[in-house]
């Protein structure tokens, strides 16, 4: 007897969700695609900047490039940061009833030209670096949209399975430039078991996981770019912390942060 295993009690037990299949239209896919490229030209079709980031253009093409809150200065990019369909996954995946976009980041990453170009991302767990604004992981996840055919040799995001029940480590580092090297450091339980899966994607595609999940991706070794929005979520679980924090204070502006989905 094969007993079926649903994909919400999954995502409990692993810490984190694969969508293969596109949820996203390819018309839009391939428009927020090109809303990438105008972005980190500089060029804003709603007249409005991103928010203060670590690359800006006219930076170096070869590295990484993390713009935060992209989708305000594309009119693309804010359908995708607004698709029902991703909200919808969510909830199915966490049970909650309602699914809010709190903060968005644009990921690029070149095909890697040098070995010592800046393009990898450091193993880390998301809330490590949200605490200031929420009280607890709770209610919190992050969707990773693909813009791009992501394959394993474009440096997919790789999932640490079931690190999410870990707890809060003290080692994350985001900009860690050889998550290898990083690996060997990181302070982990004794009795845990490292397991890294790689989320292969088509372009559309959406991964799901954990704000305590461990996450990292290396270099993209193929000769096209990924690119990507990472939709940082909070559902009717989450709790802000008093006094809140820089990354939450756009909560009441849906053009920012729009509601994906409210039963």
């Amino acid at each position: 007897m094969t007993l079926t295993v649903s994909p919400a009690s999954r995502f409990q037990h692993e810490g984190f969700a694969l969508e293969p299949k596109p949820v996203l239209p390819m018309s839009l896919i391939e428009r927020a695609r090109a809303g990438i490229d105008s972005v980190r030209a500089g060029h804003y079709d709603t007249g409005r900047a991103p928010y203060a980031s670590p690359w800006n253009p006219g930076d170096d093409p070869h590295i990484l490039c993390k713009i935060e809150l992209g989708h305000i200065a594309n009119e693309a990019l804010r359908e995708v940061a607004s698709h029902p369909a991703i909200g919808a996954q969510a909830a199915a995946l966490t049970g909650a009833t309602h699914v809010q976009v709190w903060w968005v980041q644009l990921l690029y990453k070149p095909p890697l030209t040098t070995p010592d170009a800046p393009t990898s991302v450091g193993w880390h767990q998301d809330y490590h670096y949200w605490q200031d604004d929420w009280a607890s992981p709770d209610g919190l996840l992050t969707a990773w949209v693909a813009l791009s055919d992501v394959t394993a040799e474009s440096g997919p995001l790789r999932f640490v399975r079931g690190s999410h029940r870990w707890g809060l480590r003290e080692d994350s580092d985001f900009f860690a430039h050889d998550p290898d090297a990083q690996r060997i450091s990181l302070d982990i339980p004794d009795e845990a078991h490292w397991e890294e899966v790689e989320a292969v994607l088509p372009p559309g595609g959406v991964s799901f996981h954990d704000s305590l999940t461990y996450h990292g991706s290396g270099p993209n070794r193929a000769n096209l770019p990924r690119c990507s929005l990472a939709l940082h979520l909070c559902t009717d679980h989450a709790r802000l912390r008093e006094g809140g924090g820089a990354l939450t204070r756009f909560l009441d502006e849906p053009g920012i942060c729009p509601v994906l989905h409210s039963a």
